[in-house]
Formats: C-alpha cells, sequence, structure tokens
C-alpha cells in the first residue's frame, strides 16, 4: 500500500511539489485548495500523465480536508505574496491566519502525520504552526535551508566549473536576508572552498545566495520561484518516508542548541520516518555563530510582531 502526503496551496510550488510526488509513484496524493476547480483540474491533468511517465499512483484535488485524512506527510504552501500597497507586517499576519487555519484542520484529520511548512516567512510561520499543533519539533518543521543551500551549491559548482554532487555546503538560520551560509565548512571534493575561490569572490556568492528568491523575482516580474523550492520539499517528504536518517537543513525549534532556545531557526537535522530525529551540532567559526545570532533575532522581531497583534 502507497504511503499518502497532502499538499495543501495548488499555486507554482504547492502543484509542482504534487507533481514531483505523483511522478515517483510511491505515494498517493491530495492537492488542497481554497479556490474552486483549481486543484481538482490540476491533480485530474497530472493523474492523465501518468500512462506515459509510468507513475499508477493516484493523485485527487479538493477544496475541503476530509480526503487528506490519515496523511503521511502534510505540505503547507498555502499563503500570499506580498502585493503593492502591502507592508510585510500585513503580509506577516495574513499568512499567519491562513497558516493557522490549516494547520488546525490538517491536525484534525492527520494527528499523526508530519507537517513540511514552506510559507514565508517561513521561519514564524513554522513557529505559529506548532503552537497551533501543539506538535513536538520532531513532527512540524520548514523547508527553507535546502533550497537555500541549493542555490550556494549551484553558484559555487558553476563558478568552479564542477559536479554540485562534488560541493558540500550548508546554509542556516532565518529564511531571508540573515541567512547564514558556512563557508568555513564548505568544501568541493573534500578541499575547503576559501582553497578554491578568492575571498571578495567568495562573499559576492554568499550575497547572490541571500538574494537568491529576490534574483529570481526580479526576472520573472510577476512571480517567484517554485521549481527550486518544491524539489527542496520534496527532498525533505523523501528522507520520511523513505526513512533516509538523511542530514538536510531544516527549520527546526530549538531547545538550547547553537546557544538559541525556543525558537524556530535553519540548522542541520537528521530526517527519517519519525521526523526529525536529531539536531546536528557543527562546529561554527566564531563568525558563524555571531551571523547565526543576528539571523536569529530577525526571526525573534517577527515573532515579537505576531505576539504584539494578540495581545
Amino acid at each position: 500500500m502507497r504511503q499518502k502526503v497532502t499538499v495543501v496551496g495548488a499555486g507554482n510550488v504547492g502543484a509542482t511539489a504534487a507533481q514531483r510526488v505523483f511522478e515517483g509513484g510511491y505515494a498517493d496524493v491530495v492537492l488542497v485548495d481554497i479556490v474552486e476547480g483549481l486543484p481538482q483540474g490540476k491533480a485530474l491533468d497530472m493523474l492523465e500523465s501518468g500512462p506515459v511517465i509510468g507513475s499508477n499512483s493516484s493523485i485527487i484535488g479538493t477544496n475541503t480536508y476530509e480526503e487528506t485524512a490519515d496523511s503521511d506527510v502534510v505540505v503547507i504552501t498555502s499563503g500570499i505574496a506580498r502585493k503593492p500597497g502591502m507592508s510585510r507586517d500585513d503580509l506577516l499576519f495574513t499568512n499567519m491566519d491562513i497558516v493557522g487555519s490549516v494547520t488546525e484542520q490538517v491536525i484534525k484529520y492527520s494527528p499523526n502525520g508530519v507537517i513540511i511548512t514552506v510559507t514565508n516567512p517561513l521561519d514564524a510561520m513554522t513557529q505559529h504552526a506548532l503552537s497551533v499543533s501543539g506538535f513536538s519539533r520532531t513532527r512540524l518543521f520548514g523547508m527553507a535551508g535546502v533550497l537555500d543551500t541549493a542555490r550556494f551549491r549551484t553558484f559555487l559548482a558553476q563558478e568552479l566549473n564542477v559536479a554540485v554532487e562534488d560541493v558540500h555546503a550548508y546554509v542556516l538560520g532565518g529564511h531571508g536576508d540573515t541567512m547564514v551560509p558556512l563557508v568555513g565548512s564548505t568544501n568541493v571534493g573534500g578541499i575547503p572552498v576559501s582553497n578554491l575561490i578568492p575571498s571578495d569572490r567568495l562573499n559576492e556568492i554568499v550575497q547572490r545566495t541571500r538574494d537568491g528568491g529576490g534574483e529570481i523575482v526580479s526576472l520573472l516580474k510577476t512571480g517567484s520561484a517554485f521549481y527550486a523550492p518544491s524539489a527542496a520539499v520534496v527532498q525533505m517528504v523523501e528522507a520520511v518516508l523513505f526513512d533516509k536518517h538523511q542530514i538536510v537543513p531544516a527549520c527546526v525549534l530549538l531547545d538550547g542548541e547553537y546557544g538559541i532556545n525556543n525558537l524556530c531557526v535553519g540548522v542541520p537535522a537528521k530526517l527519517g520516518a519519525s521526523g526529525i530525529e536529531e539536531v546536528i551540532d557543527i562546529k561554527l567559526t566564531s563568525e558563524e555563530q555571531k551571523a547565526l545570532k543576528q539571523s536569529s533575532e530577525a526571526v525573534e522581531e517577527l515573532l515579537e510582531v505576531m505576539n504584539n497583534r494578540n495581545s
């Protein structure tokens, strides 16, 4: 019997994630969205590709949550992008309401599942979903670091003209301008990257990584990235479904690790069938530790805004 994956939000990220899982053929998929006909139409279109790609999985679209019951993994991509005239606080509050409502429905029908949040601002939304769900940190975490790390590895591989598989790196911290690419532990085929790329050029690549999402937005004009984000979340989904015990950067509630308490921040974590099996403690340079602290403080500022709204 195939496992079951629900994706909430049938926009570009959610629909492409659903497509990737469906094409893998290892899980049945439910695609949820509030827009009538949208998830149903996209799911039917994907289903009809099954004979071509060789997938016997099922995929359905729905506007309600009954069909999501007993999902093994639920991915939450629901939310809105910032629009003209909308403040960052407006975006924060709107997506906070959406993610809170979705989380309530998800845990009602899949109380034993693993939840992966993708909605921005990622770290704050993960923390909010945790609060609403009452789940432990092992079963609810966020996807951001896999994406940020993929961008970093891509740019380094391009710079050195090497295979992306030979570039080993992590990007930690909040998903935003304060993310922390770990240059000190980055290596290419075992060789420290600082031995291969001059520091000034390396700093430019680090900054391009931080600006990765914005670079794509500026090129698309009317949208944002979804191919790489959907691939990143599916890597996490598969780590859980296949019990891989895979170490990836994940947005997880910290309990003293890296000197951070009760805050969702991106750090390396081991993923398996039960979700987060272990937070991996990497030795950071003093500069990286300072940067991670600053990044966590930026997440705290968002949480304070959210908490003030509720007070």
